[in-house]
């Protein structure tokens, strides 16, 4: 089997995932990608990745698709926790959120990356290498105004990167968060799409725009590389100044 470094990133088919693909390939790495949706359907993405239906927030899909990989190519060196939802616009405060709402929230954002590391990190502790990378949010570290379900969740992405990089640093093993603020995506189009909305938005970020995927896969690219290696536990926030205000 390649030695070629391997590179699973969830939610990759779109947004920051897609972008993040693109960026490891171009660093060489050998992508498989998780998506509850590909974009084309089959076995092979734009980049030449492997490609496998999951829905992350299923214990046995997500069982199923590691098997999947291991049998395939062999490894799993970085782990990328993308796959993420805001949930709908009746997933608001507290009080007003339905049930369902707020367990479809958690169940993605909160228990897909537990999941996922779950699956990875047995072959990670074999190897006594490998690196979980989860991308939370800035809702992780300050509370989104009418958006509890997902602030909760983001909290306890980060918290679980925290957890695995305390539990498995003796395996060689480390766990990063990446924190965007407001980022471009099919996500949160609709909102950029509305004017008053967009200017609300930009209006509280220092640097005067929203992000770009591709501002958010630089900063997992960095951190897959290696290059930070003494680095475990972090929260590393990408937000333009959002949260130094």
């Amino acid at each position: 089997m390649s030695e070629q470094p391997v590179a699973v990133v969830t939610g990759g088919a779109s947004g920051i995932g897609a972008a993040t693909c693109g960026r490891l390939h171009q660093d060489g790495f050998r992508l498989v990608v998780l998506d509850l949706a590909p974009a084309d359907g089959g076995d092979q993405g734009r980049n030449g990745e492997l490609v496998v239906p999951t829905d992350v927030s299923d214990p046995a899909a997500v069982e199923c698709a590691f098997r999947r990989i291991m049998d395939t190519v062999g490894r799993v060196d970085v782990l990328v926790n993308n796959a993420g939802i805001t949930g709908s616009r009746s997933a608001t405060v507290c009080h007003d959120t339905p049930v369902e709402e707020w367990d479809r929230v958690q169940a993605v954002n909160a228990r897909g990356p537990f999941l996922c590391a779950r699956a990875a990190l047995p072959s990670m502790i074999e190897r006594r290498s490998g690196h979980i990378i989860t991308v939370a949010s800035v809702a992780g570290l300050v509370a989104f105004p009418g958006r509890c379900a997902y602030t909760a969740s983001k909290g306890a992405a980060l918290m679980l990167t925290r957890s695995i990089a305390v539990d498995y640093a003796g395996f060689g093993i480390r766990a990063n968060a990446v924190c965007p603020g407001f980022v471009q995506t099919p996500m949160t189009q609709w909102r950029l799409d509305d004017p008053r909305l967009r200017d609300q938005v930009e209006a509280r970020i220092p640097l005067g725009r929203v992000a770009q995927a591709e501002d958010i896969a630089d900063a997992i690219a960095v951190l897959a590389s290696g290059r930070m290696s003494y680095m475990t536990g972090h929260a590393l926030v990408v937000d333009a100044g959002w949260t130094a205000l």
